[in-house]
């Protein structure tokens, strides 16, 4: 699906769709959007499981999703019902989804484990998991150009609005991934908690895990969750998870100590459905060094429109009067006007002032500046505006971070599969 191609069908009027008070667009129920998702995940998960019966219904899908596909593509005349067939079999004839292939982040050919990637984003916690060879089997983000990100670099549209999506459609999987949304519980919002509806998006992550009995969660969101109202609202994720049988472990991680010049302290959740695994697991990480030169482009190659005016650049200058100043540095105005020169990022934030990050007092952060700020890969595709990822990325985790609780959780699956197998072989020698 080219680029055009996306923006046509995020603009379709013949499906609903609501759009909330900031300008975030969210699928309706019946959209046209969810049947690219379906379609989509088709094509990277068609390995289909069940009976008879059931393979029979989910090709019948997906060839249907194909017409309507290649209807809307105005090719629909060029393929007869044993192509459409074909196609469904292996999605890779005739080439028809090269755009849903060739990606930055394919899905592996081979895979023993699965996740899905709940409240998406733009898939900053679904990378490490596709490094270690992980296979995605369902995602779902609400935000239309968040989607519009996810596709271009994984190939596939994330479904829309989780709350109007049965447990029951959701796949089997070994781990789901979340970073439910946290403007609930920050700093920089209300905090109104479970008082606010996006707060009570934990509450759609239980009723998956009830659902599936997901063996292993990771799960992702601001620091201040741990102390709201009094810490009584993560008591009440902690016990929730407790009753549906998951064994947990807790603990703030910053991303300045994952190499990242940026100061992001996030709550980290693990849980683990058998006792030995959790007690393998260990938030025991080592630093890492970072440096901001290392992520700064030089400013004759930055757009010119991202220079602040020179009433700015005084006016930052004019408050940083006796401090002392040092170059790479970002300045970061608080929401109190404070000036502080430091050699790593504040929090990205989503609802900041478009001033508050200056690189050396000067410059705002580019586009690519902003993506390896949360430590995503150089070969992450940019496929919204400038703007757009100024949010995205604010709203977005430190793939670093998420990177070494992924390895620790691997290796955990991985000795649980080998312990488990040597049993097995044991067991058979004594038999015989």
């Amino acid at each position: 699906m080219a680029k055009k191609d996306i923006d046509a069908k995020l603009k379709l009027h013949s499906f609903p769709e609501v759009v909330t008070g900031d300008g975030v667009r969210i699928y309706g129920e019946t959209s046209y959007e969810n049947q690219i998702a379906t379609l989509s995940h088709y094509l990277h998960n068609t390995d289909f499981v069940g009976s008879h019966k059931e393979v029979q219904e989910q090709r019948n899908e997906m060839m249907a999703l194909i017409r309507d596909y290649l209807e809307y593509k105005d090719k629909l005349q060029d393929y007869t019902e044993e192509d459409i067939a074909r196609v469904a079999e292996c999605p890779i004839q005739f080439d028809l989804f090269r755009e849903f292939y060739q990606v930055p982040f394919p899905s592996p050919k081979q895979y023993d484990h699965t996740f899905i990637d709940l409240f998406a984003g733009i898939g900053g916690i679904r990378i490490p998991f596709d490094e270690i060879g992980y296979q995605c089997v369902f995602s779902s983000e609400w935000d239309a150009k968040a989607c519009r990100t996810y596709f271009a670099n994984f190939g596939t549209v994330p479904f829309g609005d989780i709350t109007k999506i049965p447990a029951s459609k959701i796949p089997k999987h070994d781990v789901l991934l979340a970073g439910f949304p946290c403007q609930a519980f920050s700093i920089m919002g209300k905090m109104q908690g479970f008082a606010d509806t996006r707060g009570t998006m934990f509450f759609e992550i239980e009723r998956i895990l009830k659902y599936h009995q997901t063996p292993y969660i990771l799960l992702e969101n601001v620091k201040q969750l741990v102390g709201h109202d009094g810490g009584r609202t993560f008591k009440v994720i902690l016990e929730r998870l407790g009753q549906l049988g998951y064994h947990v472990k807790w603990q703030i991680l910053n991303a300045l100590d994952f190499g990242l010049p940026q100061k992001r302290e996030r709550v980290i959740i693990v849980g683990f459905q058998h006792k030995e695994d959790f007690d393998a697991f260990s938030f025991d990480i080592p630093h890492a060094p970072y440096h901001l030169a290392d992520i700064l482009e030089p400013d004759e190659d930055v757009d010119p429109a991202l220079f602040a005016s020179d009433h700015i650049i005084a006016k930052r200058h004019e408050k940083t009067q006796g401090k002392k100043l040092f170059y790479p540095s970002i300045w970061h105005e608080n929401k109190a006007g404070n000036i502080s020169v430091l050699d790593h990022s504040c929090a990205l934030r989503t609802g900041a002032s478009y001033n508050y990050l200056l690189v050396n007092g000067v410059r705002r952060p580019t586009s690519r500046e902003l993506l390896r700020l949360q430590g995503f890969p150089e070969k992450y595709k940019i496929a919204v505006s400038h703007q757009d990822i100024r949010r995205q990325t604010g709203n977005s985790v430190a793939v670093p971070m998420i990177r070494m609780v992924a390895q620790k959780i691997n290796e955990i699956i991985k000795n649980r599969e080998y312990d488990t197998s040597k049993t097995q072989r044991l067991k058979a020698a004594v038999n015989s």
